[in-house]
C-alpha cells in the first residue's frame, strides 16, 4: 500500500484519552493519525521502556491542538501548524485537544504500541 487516510487506518490503541491509527507503508515504515483529548498524558504507558519513555523516533505534523513532550532533557511545547520530529526518548502530554499525524519506523513503532497496550489494560 502507498496511500491510506484516517478513516481506513486501522486502530490500534483506543481509549484512555487516545485513538492511535497506524498503517504500514513501503516497507519499513507506518503512517499514525492519532488524537488525544485535552489532559490526556502518555508517560504512565510507558513506564518499563528505556527511560520510561518511547525509544521510537516520528516525523509528523500537528494538525490541531498543543502538546507538551516530556524528555529526559526537559519539555517542549508544539502547537497546531508545526512540523516535527521527535528523537527516541519522550512522552506525550496533550495541552489541548490534539491531532496529528506521523511517520515512524515500523517495527520500533510496533513494539511501542504492544507495551503500551498492555500499561493501558
Amino acid at each position: 500500500m502507498t496511500a491510506t487516510n484516517r478513516n481506513d487506518a486501522p486502530v490500534e490503541i483506543q481509549g484512555a484519552g487516545a485513538e492511535l491509527r497506524k498503517q504500514e507503508l513501503g516497507g519499513n515504515m507506518s503512517v499514525s493519525f492519532v488524537r488525544f483529548a485535552k489532559g490526556t498524558d502518555m508517560t504512565p504507558a510507558f513506564q518499563g521502556m528505556t527511560d520510561d519513555l518511547c525509544p521510537c523516533p516520528h516525523w509528523g505534523y500537528l494538525l490541531k491542538g498543543r502538546l507538551k513532550m516530556h524528555t529526559k532533557d526537559g519539555e517542549e511545547i508544539y502547537e497546531a501548524g508545526d512540523a516535527f520530529y521527535w528523537a527516541p526518548g519522550h512522552a506525550p502530554e496533550a495541552l489541548e485537544d490534539c491531532e496529528y499525524v506521523d511517520f515512524s519506523p515500523t517495527k520500533e513503532f510496533d513494539e511501542v504500541i504492544d507495551h503500551v497496550k498492555t500499561q493501558l489494560g
